[in-house]
């Protein structure tokens, strides 16, 4: 075990490459924590359309109040 190869080997193998292992996804994990541009949109699309849906379910409840006035009651006594 005391031939230079031998150690170089485990060297490599038991503290250079976990090392480098750990090293490479910390800084993986670092770059990808942050949003990209194209993710911004996505969320900012997301959103205006998360209010217009609000909003379209505003309307409907308003519609099924103003038509048929004990909805709210009625679906829950079906179930």
């Amino acid at each position: 075990m005391s031939d230079p190869g031998t150690i170089v080997t485990v060297g490599l193998f038991f503290i250079v490459l976990p090392l480098w292992i750990v090293l490479h996804y910390v800084t993986a994990w670092k770059k990808s924590k942050t949003l990209t541009p194209e993710d911004e949109q996505t969320l900012t699309d997301l959103y205006r359309l998360a209010e217009k849906l609000e909003e379209r379910v505003r309307v409907m409840e308003r519609i099924l109040d103003d038509e048929v006035p004990d909805w709210r009651n009625r679906r829950y006594d079906e179930v």
